[in-house]
């Protein structure tokens, strides 16, 4: 029964996700304009709902009390389950305004549209470049069904990581920024999602420096975390700085989502 279970929600979650991706994409071309207008309180929530859920279970010592009765190999769905259901809320329950701050027509509109599409080609390419299955549980959990070890993850920055350290990020917020039309409701939701890939890059770099250590550390020194960044946190960096303490438990190669 348990192992039964166990299938059933590594498929589930993975079939929930492709569905998110779907709606998740229509949502962000200007799907948002299809809502009832309402109070915009609403959208904050739901753009704050996601960044703190996401955020939440990757905190080391909630990550730790997870993994004591949830079984290792699916945290990763887990994780996948939570950020489909924070976006998904967030696109359901989205309030439009009738507010605009910028519409683009003509070829400013078509390279708006040219940087979204480019945006989503980017996202899909860098994460295949760490592992896509690694990023929504798949590989945890197929390695699990086959009653096989998962491999241990080799880091070894290649393709734009050798440009910078977050192109997943950085191809996420081409999704947000890119769009003909941009309304007061878009702009909190891209607003506090921006705000939060910044913030989750550096907590990152912080993670994988504990997980990883000096090779990580030299690779900061070589690569900035985003194009022209020069300085601080998410620039080259050279720092002594005693990374985040993250318990023994949760110390694994193959809980490194990078």
């Amino acid at each position: 029964m348990r192992r039964f279970v166990g299938i059933t929600f590594g498929l589930a979650t993975q079939l929930l996700f492709l569905f998110m991706v779907w709606h998740l994409f229509w949502f962000l071309k200007q799907g948002y304009r299809n809502h009832a207008t309402g109070f915009l309180w609403v959208d904050i929530v739901l753009a704050l709902q996601f960044a703190v859920g996401h955020s939440l279970l990757l905190y080391p010592k909630i990550r730790s009390t997870i993994t004591g009765w949830l079984p290792t190999p699916f945290y990763g769905c887990l994780f996948c389950l939570q950020t489909c259901v924070g976006i998904l809320l967030t696109a359901y329950f989205w309030r439009s305004s009738p507010v605009q701050l910028w519409h683009l027509e003509g070829v400013g509109g078509w390279l708006m549209s040219s940087g979204f599409y480019g945006s989503w080609l980017v996202l899909l390419y860098s994460l295949n470049l760490t592992g896509l299955g690694y990023q929504t549980g798949l590989t945890q959990w197929w390695f699990w069904v086959r009653k096989k070890p998962l491999p241990k993850r080799e880091f070894n920055p290649r393709s734009l990581y050798c440009c910078m350290r977050h192109p997943v990020y950085l191809s996420f917020m081409g999704l947000l920024w890119f769009t003909p039309l941009m309304t007061l409701d878009r702009a909190i939701l891209t607003g506090i999602w921006t705000a939060y890939i910044f913030l989750g890059s550096y907590l990152k770099d912080e993670r994988l420096i504990f997980y990883i250590g000096k090779p990580y550390r030299d690779y900061q020194s070589k690569v900035p975390g985003y194009p022209f960044f020069f300085f601080g946190p998410l620039g080259k960096r050279k720092t002594n700085q005693t990374p985040i303490r993250i318990p023994e438990r949760v110390r694994t190669p193959e809980k490194i989502s990078i």
